[in-house]
């Protein structure tokens, strides 16, 4: 292919030029559909090459065993990085969390001098192994890679630790075929709050007075998640109010994900602890829905954080302690109901936050349908 490239580039610039010149359009027409059916046949094999390489980094990824480990590292070292849909060092990172040992891990990747091309997958790949209930202060190179390399990059934002909330985060099964998990969905009948119907019609006369980096930072997690459709609303009160009148005050919002809600019209809502919430988002993330992988876990567990900044009033720049803080003391509360928003064929949920001074409600709604 390489050898007929000079001579395909004289056709098109030389003597193609030169027979329009001349009126031969015909000659110029074969020329084209010469060229389209090549362009066809090459399409083609760089699907079936990026196909082949995807599954071998998926089987040496998933093999476990130290010379699997070995040989990935040597064909990315040479190769790579490939950062082709599929070979990504995020994507890398999950699946090496998922079948490596900790310890080779440590030793293989991180217990090198200076920077390389892989720095990317050890950002990556600490937060995974986090994710996972390693014990990273249990060895030297990841212990002190968030020393080493801290940088700029948006993942050295993160804790080095998992938050108590976090360690419910389910682990990320992974095939060499590229099989998920799915996410985390269904509204239990524990801690239920329904308001009693039929409920009021009238609207409440609050505002929505997101802005949009709230916007942005609130739906986060469905944005990572590539779900079908999602919103963000953010109301200030007049004055405090008690959690137990927030069920019944947010169906009265102004917000699409409830408007043509009839007064008996399905609608649940629940008190849920702030690890239900977290498990909820970081599942939406990482995992997605029926139109994407997901974000993974590393970036699935930044976006979850950036969605708590959000939902929980958080200023735009807090650090990940302001963050935790806003989110530990804020009130969750998770709702569904069959307005004209919601689609509720696969994955659809609300959640509603009230800030620390309860002042302040803050709504994300998400759909995989779009």
């Amino acid at each position: 292919m390489n050898d007929a490239a000079p001579e395909r580039q004289k056709l098109v610039w030389e003597q193609a030029e030169a027979r329009a010149r001349q009126g031969d359009m015909a000659y110029v027409r074969e020329l084209g559909s010469r060229l389209s059916k090549e362009l066809n046949a090459a399409v083609e094999q760089v699907r079936e090459l990026d196909h082949g390489l995807t599954r071998a980094v998926r089987m040496l990824a998933l093999t476990p065993g130290r010379d699997s480990l070995v040989q990935l590292i040597r064909l990315m070292d040479e190769d790579g990085p490939f950062r082709r849909s599929g070979t990504e060092p995020h994507v890398i990172a999950s699946l090496l969390a998922e079948t490596q040992q900790p310890a080779d891990l440590s030793e293989l990747l991180y217990d090198r001098t200076g920077r390389d091309e892989l720095d990317e997958l050890r950002s990556c790949l600490f937060h995974e192994l986090l994710l996972r209930g390693v014990a990273t202060e249990d060895f030297r190179p990841l212990r002190s890679w968030p020393v080493v390399r801290p940088g700029r990059h948006t993942l050295s934002w993160l804790p080095t630790e998992l938050r108590t909330f976090e360690t419910a985060s389910r682990s990320l099964g992974r095939s060499a075929h590229g099989g998920v998990g799915e996410p985390v969905t269904g509204l239990t009948d524990e801690d239920r709050l329904d308001p009693p119907t039929p409920r009021t019609t009238e609207r409440s006369p609050l505002r929505d007075v997101a802005t949009a980096e709230v916007h942005e930072a609130v739906v986060a997690a469905p944005n990572a998640g590539n779900f079908g459709d999602f919103g963000a609303w953010a109301f200030a009160l007049d004055a405090p109010v008690d959690p137990i009148l927030v069920p019944a005050l947010v169906p009265t919002l102004p917000m699409a994900c409830v408007e043509g809600l009839g007064p008996s019209a399905r609608f649940e809502i629940a008190r849920r602890p702030l690890t239900d919430i977290w498990q909820m988002l970081f599942s939406t993330a990482s995992m997605g829905g029926v139109y994407g992988p997901g974000a993974h876990g590393a970036f699935g567990r930044r976006a979850t954080w950036w969605s708590l900044a959000g939902l929980g009033g958080a200023p735009v720049g807090a650090s990940a302690e302001e963050v935790e803080r806003c989110a530990v003391e804020s009130t969750w509360f998770r709702f569904e109901c069959d307005s004209d928003w919601f689609h509720n064929e696969i994955y659809d949920y609300g959640i509603a936050a009230l800030s620390p001074d309860r002042r302040r409600i803050t709504v994300l709604a998400a759909t995989d349908t779009d």
